[in-house]
């Protein structure tokens, strides 16, 4: 990929792009969404009307390692009756007034016992928390710790969740943009979380756009771009495919992309490949707040990608950590807390990263025996002692450093120099024959 100011094709109109981005989203975001069922069908068709998608269904019960891919989750309706017949809680408002993965359940029964099954937040007592009991059948609500204290004491209330899990299969969805070899960069994010904008209706869409964007360029990797759900998505997803498990160079895991915070990378278990380097430069650039972590087995589906059996060079990218932030896995994690401006930021790191990986390789000088002769090749300005044509460092820097065991991004790091001065130096040093 040309990285020269005139090779770049990016899309610098970043309030377009971050609408763009934020108008996915928002599709997304009413979709009751769960491990397996119709919701994460329902958002993958979302992203299928941008972007080609291959369509996996993995049937229940499938082995995926030490795991199985689950049951199916429908969940039609659910409600709470005061002892007035007034509705209190209504399914149909918020997503995430039911327990995700929630069994089914109708009967009366008094306040104090409809209690133990109502997930609130009393520090937070305005937001309804998003909670999941996936591997252990229960049944319960999330809601307003403010509401709940307001709720009669007396008499009995009438409480249905009208939901079921069948047999059927687990979805994920694929986006392949094939480059000069089948060697793999692989970008994925989780799509099981339901009503939650930056966590993470904001990853899907910002890899949806990315998508669009790599579409059509002279790639040499080939880009693959996994839609499944978090932990046993990615665990299928590995078992499934070790073929390609076995092509894979890079690999980066996104969530949580559009709110204000960071960004932060968490470096792949390796620590020092290629991602983590690229990643890296484009962090701790002089306009990036960025932050660089050290890998930790927590987090994202990097846990799996990273585990020891497979150890591949997969890092993770947000911008506020998740777990930190206030509006994390609440009703206040809403279109309001994404911003088209970060979602847009967001889609350019990656884009920067892609670009670095892209158009590193190692130069060679082909004039090493002492500093060629600049001027006559027009890299040099005709006057001596002033401001150069072009960037005399970088140009210096690349040739000194062009042996062959040097690639762009080593000569970026020594000389604190950004990466796109460098490739452009050696672009220009490769126009006039001093490398290769």
């Amino acid at each position: 990929m040309d990285l020269t100011p005139t090779g770049m094709e990016r899309d610098t109109a970043a309030p377009t792009l971050g609408a763009r981005i934020h108008a996915i989203a928002a599709e997304l975001y009413p979709i009751c969404r769960s491990l397996a069922g119709p919701g994460a069908r329902a958002t993958l068709d979302v992203v299928e009307r941008q972007i080609a998608l291959k369509r996996v269904e993995t049937p229940t019960g499938t082995p995926a390692h030490d795991w199985a891919t689950p049951l199916e989750w429908r969940v039609h309706d659910a409600w709470i009756r005061d002892p007035s017949g007034r509705v209190v809680v209504d399914f149909s408002d918020c997503n995430l007034h039911v327990l995700n993965y929630s069994v089914a359940f109708r009967g009366r029964m008094t306040l104090d016992a409809l209690r133990s099954h109502i997930f609130t937040l009393p520090e937070q007592p305005d937001l309804i928390p998003y909670r999941t009991s996936y591997y252990e059948d229960q049944w319960g609500f999330c809601m307003r710790y403010a509401d709940v204290e307001k709720l009669p004491a007396e008499g009995l209330y009438d409480v249905c969740i009208d939901a079921e899990h069948v047999v059927g299969a687990m979805s994920h969805g694929e986006h392949l943009i094939r480059g000069d070899t089948d060697r793999e960069f692989v970008l994925t994010t989780h799509i099981c979380h339901p009503s939650l904008a930056n966590d993470n209706c904001s990853g899907i869409a910002v890899l949806t756009e990315l998508a669009k964007t790599l579409a059509g360029r002279d790639l040499r990797w080939s880009y693959r771009f996994i839609f499944a759900p978090a932990t046993i998505g990615a665990l299928a997803w590995l078992a499934r495919n070790p073929e390609v498990v076995d092509r894979i160079d890079h690999g980066l895991v996104v969530s949580c992309l559009g709110d204000a915070g960071g960004p932060n990378y968490k470096r792949s278990r390796r620590g020092d490949a290629p991602i983590d380097r690229a990643m890296a430069h484009v962090m701790t650039g002089a306009a990036s707040t960025g932050t660089i972590r050290d890998f930790a087995p927590e987090g994202y589906d990097e846990r799996q990608f990273c585990s020891p059996g497979y150890d591949l060079p997969f890092g993770l990218l947000q911008r506020s950590i998740h777990a930190t932030f206030p509006q994390y896995h609440t009703s206040a994690d809403n279109l309001d807390f994404i911003r088209p401006e970060y979602l847009a930021a967001s889609h350019d790191t990656i884009l920067e990263a892609i670009e670095i990986i892209e158009a590193d390789y190692c130069p060679l000088n082909l004039s090493p025996m002492g500093e060629p002769q600049l001027g006559r090749r027009g890299l040099y300005g005709p006057v001596g002692g002033g401001a150069q044509i072009f960037d005399i460092d970088a140009i210096r820097w690349v040739l000194n450093l062009a042996d062959g065991c040097h690639s762009l991004l080593d000569i970026a790091e020594r000389s604190g120099l950004r990466f796109r001065v460098v490739a452009a130096a050696a672009e220009r040093l490769r126009q006039a024959r001093l490398l290769t």
